[in-house]
C-alpha cells in the first residue's frame, strides 16, 4: 500500500470515528459524486466494520447534472424534489448519520441561465427545509468532507499534468485534515481542545457587538442575547458527539438578523451554485443587505440574495486565525469547505439553532423572536486577512480586542 493510499484509509477511518462517530445500529447516509467513488466504497466499508446497521448511498455526477442544466425544461427546475426530502427527513428521524462528499468542479455551471440555477435552489432549499432545521439544531450527527475530482484539480494546481493535479490536490486535502500525520485522532482530538478553549473565552465575554475593520470592511454586527460560541465538536440529541466539517479551523455563533450595518469585501473568491463570485462587497443597514457590488459573478449574487428574505441576512459568524494551517499552505481551493477554514468568514441565510442557549429545543418562530435569521439557505463567504482587526465591544460599550492583523489577540 502506497504512503497516499495509507493516508486515504486515516482519512476514511477519521470520517467514521470523529466525523460522525457511527455507533452499532446506526444507518448512514453519504451523498457523492462518483469521482469520490473509492473514498465512499472505503467509507461504506468503515462504517459496517464500526457496526453501521444500513449505509445508503445517493450518487450524483457533474456530467448529469450539466446535460440536466442545459437541455431539461424551464419547468423542472420549479419542482421540489419532496421524494428525496422526505426520505432524508425518515431516514434523519430514525437517527441516521449523514456524510457529504464534496468535490465538484467549481466551474461546473459557468454559462448556465441564471433563471435555472436560483429556481433549482430556492425549490430544492424549500423541500429541504425540514431536513435542514434538523442538521441545524443538532438533531443529528452530520459531516461535510471532500475528494479530489479532476476538474477541481485542474482548476486548484493549474500547469502540471492531470496525474499530478490529481495526487497534489489529494495530498492538499489529506494535509488540512491532518491525515498525513501517524495519529490523525489523536490529533483531532487535541484540535478540538485548543479551539473549545477559544469558544470558552467568548462565552465568557457575552460580547454584544463584534466591530471587523480592514480595507473594504467597516462592520458591525450585533449578537443576540445569549448566543453561544461554539468550535469544533458538537452533541447529538442521543449525546454522541461529531464534527461537521472535516476540516475546521473555526470558533463561530450567530448573528442577531437585524443587527448588521456597515459593509464587508470577500477577500477569496467563492464558489456557489457553479459559478465563481469573486471581489465583492456589501453593505448592510438593519441587519440587511442593501447594496451588492463583484467584479466577477454579481448576476450570481444577486440570484443568492433573491432566495429569500433571509438570504439577505447575515446567520453565521466565524471567526479563523489568519496563520491557520489552511492559510498557510497558500492554496486556493475554490472550494469553501476549505478556503473558509483559512479566513474569517461569515454566511448568508440560516442560522444554527445550538448558537443559542436553548436553541435546539426552540421552533423556528420562537429562534426568529430570540434574533436569529432563518432562511432556505446559508452560504458561507471569506473576509479574512493580515490586515483584519476585531473588536468585542460589551455591554458598556468598552471594546476588547478580539482579532489583530488578522490571528487571535488573546
Amino acid at each position: 500500500m502506497s504512503k497516499l493510499q495509507q493516508q486515504i484509509q486515516r482519512y476514511a477511518e477519521l470520517i467514521i470515528q470523529v466525523g460522525v462517530r457511527i455507533q452499532a445500529g446506526q444507518k448512514l447516509v453519504i451523498n457523492a459524486s462518483l469521482d469520490s467513488a473509492d473514498l465512499v466504497r472505503l467509507l461504506v466499508r468503515k462504517a459496517y466494520e464500526a457496526g453501521a446497521f444500513s449505509v445508503k448511498v445517493i450518487w450524483a455526477d457533474d456530467a448529469i447534472t450539466r446535460t440536466r442544466y442545459e437541455l431539461a425544461p424551464d419547468d423542472a427546475f420549479l419542482e421540489e424534489p419532496k421524494w428525496l426530502a422526505g426520505e432524508l427527513q425518515e431516514l434523519a428521524e430514525q437517527g441516521a448519520a449523514v456524510i457529504s462528499v464534496v468535490s465538484s468542479d467549481p466551474d461546473l455551471l459557468k454559462g448556465i441561465a441564471q433563471e435555472r440555477i436560483v429556481n433549482h435552489q430556492k425549490t430544492y432549499g424549500k423541500a429541504m427545509s425540514t431536513y435542514r432545521q434538523m442538521m441545524q439544531s443538532d438533531k443529528i450527527s452530520w459531516c461535510v468532507v471532500a475528494a479530489p475530482s479532476k476538474a477541481w484539480a485542474a482548476k486548484v494546481f493549474p500547469g502540471s499534468t492531470e496525474e499530478e493535479q490529481y495526487v497534489s490536490l489529494w495530498n492538499a486535502i489529506l494535509k488540512a485534515v491532518r491525515c498525513d500525520l501517524e495519529q490523525p485522532i489523536q490529533a483531532w482530538d487535541e484540535h478540538i481542545a485548543n479551539l473549545n478553549a477559544r469558544s470558552e473565552h467568548l462565552n465568557a465575554r457575552k460580547y454584544k457587538k463584534l466591530h471587523y475593520t480592514a480595507p473594504g470592511t467597516d462592520l458591525t454586527i450585533e449578537l443576540p442575547k445569549g448566543h453561544l460560541w461554539v468550535a469544533a465538536d458538537s452533541i447529538n440529541v442521543n449525546g454522541v458527539s461529531f464534527v461537521a466539517n472535516l476540516p475546521t479551523e473555526e470558533v463561530f455563533t450567530a448573528a442577531k438578523a437585524d443587527g448588521v450595518s456597515g459593509y464587508v469585501s470577500s477577500t477569496k473568491p467563492l464558489s456557489y451554485g457553479g459559478n465563481i463570485i469573486d471581489n465583492f462587497k456589501l453593505t448592510f443597514e438593519n441587519g440587511s443587505v442593501v447594496k451588492a457590488e463583484a467584479e466577477r459573478g454579481l448576476e450570481t449574487l444577486e440570484g443568492l440574495l433573491a432566495m429569500d428574505e433571509g438570504a439577505r441576512r447575515i446567520g453565521e459568524v466565524a471567526l479563523v486565525p489568519y496563520d491557520s494551517p489552511i492559510s498557510r499552505s497558500n492554496i486556493l481551493y475554490y472550494n469553501t469547505l476549505f478556503d473558509e477554514n483559512a479566513s474569517n468568514h461569515l454566511a448568508l441565510g440560516s442560522a444554527y439553532a445550538f448558537n443559542l442557549e436553548g436553541g435546539k429545543e426552540m421552533s423556528q418562530d420562537d429562534l426568529a423572536k430570540n434574533g436569529l435569521n432563518t432562511s432556505i439557505t446559508h452560504v458561507d463567504f471569506m473576509i479574512g486577512s493580515a490586515d483584519m482587526n476585531i473588536d468585542g465591544i460589551t455591554e458598556d460599550g468598552t471594546a476588547e480586542p478580539i482579532f489583530r492583523s488578522g490571528n487571535w489577540a488573546f
